[in-house]
This record gives C-alpha cells, structure tokens and sequence, in this order.
C-alpha cells in the first residue's frame, strides 16, 4: 500500500482537529468575554432563521408553480 495518502490524510485530520480546537476555544473565550453580546447573537439568529424560512417557503412556492405550470402545458411529469 502507498504510504503517502496515509500520511496525507493523517495530516490533514490533525490539522483540522487542531483547528477545530482552537475555534471553538476561540468562541468560548468571546462569549465569556462579552456576556451582552449573546443579545445580539440571538436576534442575528433569529433574523438568519426567518430568512432561511422565507427562502424555503420560495422554494416550495417556486416548486408548484413550476409543476402547475408544466402540467398546464401538458409535460409528462410520472417517475416511472
């Protein structure tokens, strides 16, 4: 067996491993640092999950739409 993608990907997990470490050790220090920053973190987060909402909403919208309006045309639209 070739010894170099061994060591690659055994690299690499360690490089991720360690970085991952270090991010969320990061992460942890601001949040402790800055206890009213969690106020602002929560309405990001609230703001982010409303949009996410909305653009799978559009998608589902977008989704009938285009069904309807392929059938209305006459498509073959079944799967088997």
């Amino acid at each position: 067996m070739e010894w170099i993608p061994i060591v690659f990907v055994t690299f690499k997990a360690l490089v991720l491993g360690v970085g991952m470490f270090y991010a969320i050790k990061w992460h942890y220090d601001q949040g402790k640092k800055n206890p009213d920053k969690a106020k602002e973190q929560r309405a990001v987060l609230r703001a982010g999950g409303k949009i996410a909402l909305l653009f799978v909403l559009l998608l589902l919208v977008l989704g009938f739409v285009t069904f309807y309006l392929a059938t209305m045309l006459g498509l073959d639209l079944n799967f088997s």
